[in-house]
């Protein structure tokens, strides 16, 4: 069982909001912090590839690459 676990609920409709958890997430992973993400209300849909590549939040890497890094380390991820 993760010790922290990451909710999002935003899709296409707020990026940066969307990117959040993953980002949260790949920055506890740098800590050495068993994670889990979870995604409810908009935020499944992120799931679609295609969805998810037009998803670039302000500031960040684009949420295709943070999910990449989370699906590397094996990060599990809740729908």
């Amino acid at each position: 069982m993760a010790d922290l676990l990451f909710v999002g609920s935003h899709g296409t409709d707020d990026p940066t909001k969307a990117a959040l958890p993953f980002l949260a997430a790949t920055g506890a992973l740098a800590n050495q912090t068993d994670v889990a993400v979870a995604l409810v209300a908009e935020a499944p849909y992120l799931m679609k590839d295609a969805i998810a590549k037009t998803v670039l939040p302000v500031g960040f890497k684009p949420l295709t690459e943070l999910m990449q890094q989370c699906r590397d380390a094996g990060v599990p991820v809740y729908v």
